[in-house]
């Protein structure tokens, strides 16, 4: 009688999502195990996540339906809170998968989950959200974002950048490349460092094993694209003031980090999980917060739905190339990847997730061009304007 009210009681809950247990819709879900309902009643977000990649329960659209959870307030019942770390999460679930814990090693050359991170993001290596104006795929997608970075930050040949978290130098190697400037980039994976060092190869960038806080000199830009993401908001006041340490008084940040609509009320337990309790994504007020005292803020731009299209084309990436077995723990490792990545991505769908794009400047300075136009959009423009 337990398992009947218990399937009663969330069938009812997931009704109001417009979800069914058991219909045809691609959100609808199917479930295989028959104590599924009472454990996620009286485990909530965390006992569906574990029950997920368990195989007690299936959606073939798993975006679609926690779009729908998200949309319908039922986050941390149903699904994780809204949280957008995604990259953070990500790399903390593939190290202990190499360590067993979540699946088998899936690393090559050293980096735990290396061969499935390379599998997931595509010849570019960037683990930040696309830009998909203009993109017509993942690759071009990781391009648009960094050149977008470029446009912001106004880089010229011969300027100084640092790169705050550079995982495997894909921002480095694009600016260094396509501006002729020189980037030092820090990250604190000795692996992904390794990994850049091959990449940027020839190009005046430097690379190395460093902590944010540890990181001195002066830099004519400062950027950061994520590093935040695992951080989480207790990382925003130190990120915030190694940017301004080492940025020069004419030079311009710009920081990127996902983030809610408002602080978290609480940790979320799917977080707390593998072990990553700093990954809770800030609120924007406590983004501004940090940068008060440090920088005059000249722009915020919110790409969230960029950060929905990035995270389904790894997803899709990942079930086309998955590199680990099927069976055992690495399928528990392949469906919680998934599972992570598609709530993520529905969370940014229902709007409760954002990505924060902030272009800061030293008081005093002139203020920077914060939304440069697209090439497209320039000569569309400059076409119309040359018409008799």
């Amino acid at each position: 009688m337990n398992g009947e009210r218990d399937a009663a009681e969330l069938g009812a809950l997931l009704a109001r999502a417009g979800v069914a247990v058991g219909g045809t819709r691609p959100w609808d879900i199917r479930v295989s195990h028959a104590g599924f309902f009472s454990r996620v009643l009286a485990g909530g977000s965390l006992a569906a996540g574990e029950a997920y990649a368990e195989g007690w329960w299936e959606a073939d659209r798993l975006d679609e339906f926690f779009h729908r959870v998200f949309k319908a307030g039922l986050d941390g019942r149903l699904a994780p809170s809204p949280w957008s770390g995604a990259r953070g999460l990500l790399a903390r679930l593939l190290a202990l998968g190499s360590r067993g814990t979540a699946g088998p090693d899936a690393g090559s050359g050293g980096e735990p989950g290396g061969e499935i991170l390379r599998a997931m993001l595509g010849p570019t290596m960037s683990f930040s959200s696309g830009y998909w104006t203009d993109a017509r795929g993942l690759d071009e997608a990781a391009e648009g974002a960094m050149e977008l970075a470029c446009r912001k930050l106004e880089l010229k040949p011969g300027m100084s950048v640092l790169d705050l978290g550079c995982g495997w130098g894909a921002f480095a190697r694009h600016a260094a490349r396509t501006r002729g400037v020189s980037v030092v980039g820090i990250d604190i994976a000795s692996e992904r460092i390794d990994a850049g060092r091959e990449l940027c190869k020839g190009l005046a960038v430097a690379l190395r094993v460093q902590d944010h806080a540890e990181i001195r000199g002066r830099f004519d830009r400062v950027v950061s694209l994520g590093l935040l993401d695992q951080l989480g908001p207790d990382g925003c006041g130190s990120v915030m003031a190694a940017a301004a340490r080492c940025l020069k008084a004419d030079g311009v940040a710009l920081v990127q980090a996902a983030a809610r609509n408002a602080p978290p009320a609480r940790r979320d337990p799917w977080l707390e999980r593998f072990g990553f309790s700093g990954g809770a994504a800030p609120s924007l007020s406590r983004l501004l917060q940090a940068a008060e005292g440090h920088f005059v803020v000249e722009d915020v731009h919110n790409l969230g739905p960029h950060y929905d299209r990035t995270l389904m084309s790894w997803h899709d990436n990942l079930e086309r190339g998955w590199p680990g077995g099927r069976d055992g723990s690495g399928e528990r490792l392949r469906r919680t990847l998934k599972y992570s990545l598609l709530a993520a991505a529905g969370s940014f769908r229902a709007r409760r997730s954002q990505l924060f794009q902030i272009v800061m400047s030293r008081p005093g300075r002139a203020q920077p061009r914060c939304r440069p136009e697209s090439a497209p959009a320039r000569e569309a423009r400059m076409a119309v304007q040359a018409r008799p």
